[in-house]
């Protein structure tokens, strides 16, 4: 057979690999983010709140449940976060695939696992919170979250929960009754970027419940 028909045959392998390959998710440095820890903050720093850690939920009965949530003070990063899971044999963290996404925190009695995951919708607001603590979120299909550009002006990335691959929603914020900035599913996302966490400060950090 013509080699040339190996050749093209190898070249449309190549292009079609390259144009299924996902880019890199950088981090606030313009760094590739491979893994280690990262704290998640708002694109545009202000009153609206600084980085992300746990709060209980008013008016649920176990001790144990958390919401993930947005500190109240912008000066506060919060707790990092750890990537996981992603499907293609990269050693980047990916855009546009699902994986997990965990609050790097030491286990505790509550904290056997961080993993995100959505919550069951609230009867009164109807709406999906993003949970963490009770339940693994590894193998859930509640569990699986993409990076995406925004593609606004002000750049940076935003999560979205992505229980069908393509089928995405997503992340955002929502202001309960006491001002708590809760993380749920909403047609308004939340635009972020990503700061590497520093050693120290990971095996450091305890929870911080608002």
């Amino acid at each position: 057979m013509n080699p040339m028909f190996y050749f093209l045959l190898a070249l449309t392998a190549v292009l079609a690999a390259t144009a299924n390959a996902s880019e890199p998710v950088l981090d606030f440095g313009g760094d590739i983010i491979f893994d280690g820890s990262y704290y998640v903050l708002p694109v545009i720093s202000g009153p609206a709140g600084g980085g992300l850690t746990l709060s209980p939920r008013a008016g649920i009965p176990f001790p144990c449940s958390f919401d993930v949530v947005q500190e109240s003070s912008e000066v506060k990063r919060g707790v990092p976060v750890k990537f996981s899971n992603w499907r293609t044999k990269v050693a980047f963290v990916p855009e546009s695939q699902n994986l997990n996404i965990e609050m790097d925190l030491p286990p505790s009695i509550c904290l056997h696992s961080a993993h995100w995951w959505i919550d069951a919708s609230n009867k009164e607001s109807k709406t999906w919170f993003v949970a963490a603590g009770m339940r693994s979120g590894g193998g859930s299909s509640r569990s699986f979250f993409q990076i995406k550009k925004t593609g606004n002006v002000f750049g940076g990335y935003k999560i979205a929960f992505c229980p069908n691959d393509d089928d995405c929603i997503n992340v955002g914020i929502f202001v309960d009754e006491y001002g708590v900035r809760r993380l749920a599913l909403s047609s308004t996302p939340f635009p972020v970027v990503f700061m590497k966490a520093t050693e120290r400060e990971t095996s450091s950090k305890t929870m911080s419940i608002i």
